[in-house]
């Protein structure tokens, strides 16, 4: 099923910027979707929120775990 959107000509301008002249519009959605997601990924698998240092890390898991 096919659709309609309604975008302002800016934001086609902008749109049509990450395309070469033989893709569609679908075409270049879809990267930009692809992108974006690996872009997500990237920033979760780097975060540092939650983390613990790797000393600390050491340290506790001798105190866990005595020779």
């Amino acid at each position: 099923m096919k659709s309609t959107i309604q975008l302002s000509l800016e934001t086609k301008n902008l749109i049509n910027s990450f395309g070469m002249k033989e893709d569609t519009y679908e075409t270049i959605i879809k990267r930009i979707c692809s992108l974006a997601i690996k872009e997500q990924l990237r920033g979760f698998l780097m975060s540092s929120e939650n983390c613990v240092p790797i000393e600390d890390a050491i340290k506790e898991a001798e105190e866990k775990w005595p020779e």
